[in-house]
C-alpha cells in the first residue's frame, strides 16, 4: 500500500526472514527523487515491522532523526 506524507509517496514493506520480520521502506518525493531506506530492522511480528517502517519513512520525509530499531545491537544477516 502506498501512503502519502507531506507530498511524498511512502511504500512500507515487510519480509519474513526465518522467525523474524524485516522492515523496509521506499520513498518517492514530489520532485521525483526516490530513496530506499533498505533494511530497517528485525521484529518479532509483521505489524511491528510495518509500523516501524512507516515511522522511519515519515521521519526521513520530515527531516527528523531516524528512530532506532529496538534490536539495534543485532545485525541483519
Amino acid at each position: 500500500m502506498v501512503l502519502y506524507h507531506r507530498g511524498a509517496a511512502i511504500q512500507a514493506s515487510v519480509t519474513r526472514q526465518g522467525n523474524t520480520f524485516v522492515a523496509r521502506a521506499c520513498i518517492l518525493e514530489e520532485d521525483g527523487e526516490s530513496t530506499s531506506l533498505g533494511d530497517l530492522g528485525q521484529f518479532a511480528n509483521q505489524n511491528s515491522a510495518y509500523e516501524f517502517a512507516l515511522l522511519s519513512a515519515t521521519a526521513f520525509v520530515d527531516g527528523d532523526p531516524m528512530p532506532r530499531c529496538p534490536f539495534a545491537g543485532r545485525s541483519i544477516v
